[in-house]
């Protein structure tokens, strides 16, 4: 092929190759864009229907923001409205209280201005009282008194009687109703303990071997357990004598058991004392831990407890001290309760009134003063310190708490077959009633009536008149709470009579 045939052919090519170059990119363009005026069609839809729902939200939201800032002014409205009505109440008081402020200052200059023309006309009228009788301000005031008296006299006894009877009444009343409440809720059983010191032997025999050759048992017995025996001609009965009633009780525990097996020498002796001490010790916890029980009270020092378990061996006139002790802190939790008093207060002293019992043969001096120093000891309070020291009046109670500890005990000492007295006691008691009411000037005759419970005095009528004997019976009343120790009360009553006699012919 020549050279002109080769480059016709090749410009021939590459006509037909621009062509069909041409034709194809104008068809691609024209698709693409196409696709374009598509894609932006879809993207100014889209943009419409975002705009829309733009639009929509925003018009919902600022539709509630109206409907919420419409309640919040309303809310502030009422609000405002409240407190422009409260403002307005509180001028209305404040303009009231100034008023009443204002009429009470003028009453109150009224008063003192009257006060004053009062009390200078008082001193008027008593200056010319003075000029008129040329007496002294005294000596008039006494002679008025005397003549306001003798003259009427007889309303003043029968105003004084009227008085005393409707408080008496009164207050009997609501005692008696207290305390018999008190009384039928407690419990009690009569006197019925005695302290044996005696222990019964199988023969007469055995006196002898408990005596040991040369005194060595009855000596080594009595150095251990710190009691003494008493052997006398009283047949078959051998007396154990202690002033401790703890170790009087484990001595006496100790001999039985000797004179039950029969085997009597120094080291049994001493081999028993150990155990039944132990057993003893043992005994007093628990006599104490249920006595706390019976209370309800816990939280108690162990030390205490034993203290308190002692007052099971103590006796008060045949009444079983630790007995009275839980029957005393019944009576006075009730009584405190009824009077609306401090009961944790009341509880505490009179579970502690008489715990220096425990410790007074050992620490010296009264059970009062050693129950006040093992009330201290373990952080009781000083209410309840100072009512133990004013139990028995020494100091006087001050607080309810004190005068219901002190009744309390009372109730229990004093109550029907609690205690047991001595005719000794007893006869001395209604000699020392009589002697007291016979000391005074104007009495005739003394007599102690109801086992002492009352002492009924005859006074001399042209001596004593109506007041005086209303007077004499309070006097007499004071002496006997002073000079005398009992338990319970003591009536006074003071008779006056006048008789007149006259024969009809």
């Amino acid at each position: 092929m020549d050279f002109v045939t080769i480059l016709l052919v090749g410009g021939i090519a590459l006509a037909v190759g621009y062509f069909l170059r041409g034709t194809i990119g104008k068809k691609s363009l024209d698709a693409a864009t196409q696709q374009a005026d598509k894609v932006v069609a879809e993207a100014k839809t889209r943009v419409r229907e975002i705009e829309l729902a733009a639009k929509e939200e925003a018009n919902k939201i600022t539709t509630e923001a109206k409907k919420d800032e419409k309640s919040r002014r309303d809310q502030i409205s009422k609000l405002e409205q409240h407190l422009v009505k409260r403002e307005e109440d509180l001028d209305s008081k404040s303009k009231a209280l100034e008023s009443k402020g204002e009429s009470l200052s003028v009453k109150e200059k009224e008063m003192a201005a009257l006060e004053e023309k009062i009390g200078a006309e008082i001193e008027k009228q008593k200056e010319k009282l003075s000029a008129v009788a040329k007496l002294s301000r005294e000596e008039a005031r006494q002679q008025l008194l005397e003549a306001v008296e003798k003259e009427h006299k007889a309303e003043l006894v029968q105003l004084i009687h009227k008085i005393e009877m409707e408080a008496k009444e009164s207050a009997d009343e609501k005692a008696r109703e207290i305390i018999v409440t008190v009384m039928d809720r407690i419990a009690s059983e009569q006197t019925t303990e005695h302290i044996v010191y005696s222990v019964q032997i199988k023969s007469e025999d055995m006196k002898g071997r408990i005596i040991g050759k040369e005194g060595r048992n009855i000596q080594a017995f009595e150095k251990i357990t710190g009691a003494d025996i008493v052997i006398d001609d009283s047949p078959d009965t051998v007396v154990v004598s202690c002033f401790d009633p703890v170790r009087r009780y484990v001595a006496k525990r100790v001999l039985e058991t000797l004179v039950s097996d029969g085997r009597i020498h120094p080291t049994r002796i001493e081999q028993l004392h150990q155990k039944i001490s132990d057993e003893v010790a043992v005994e007093i916890k628990k006599e104490a831990e249920l006595a706390l029980a019976e209370l309800g009270i816990t939280g108690v020092h162990p030390d205490l407890i034993k203290i308190l378990g002692r007052l099971k061996f103590r006796t008060s006139y045949g009444q079983n001290i630790l007995r009275h002790t839980v029957e005393a802190t019944h009576i006075g939790m009730m009584l405190a309760k009824e009077l609306g008093a401090n009961v944790e207060t009341v509880k505490f002293g009179c579970l502690l009134h008489d715990v220096g019992k425990a410790l007074d043969q050992e620490t010296g001096g009264s059970h009062v003063e050693a129950g006040m120093q093992i009330a201290k000891k373990y952080g009781f309070s000083e209410a309840v310190i100072h009512a133990i020291a004013a139990h028995h009046g020494e100091p006087e109670p001050e607080t309810a708490e004190d005068f219901i500890v002190r009744v309390a005990d009372a109730i229990s000492g004093a109550r029907p077959g609690a205690r047991r007295d001595t005719l000794e006691n007893y006869i001395k008691r209604l000699r020392d009633l009589e002697a007291i009411a016979g000391s005074f000037p104007g009495v005739g005759k003394a007599f102690a009536v109801q086992a002492g419970r009352e002492v009924r005095i005859m006074v001399m009528p042209t001596e004593v008149d109506d007041l005086g004997a209303i007077k004499l019976s309070k006097e007499i009343a004071t002496k006997i709470e002073k000079e005398m120790t009992y338990p319970g009360t003591i009536k006074v009553n003071v008779i006056r009579e006048t008789r007149a006699e006259s024969v009809a012919k």
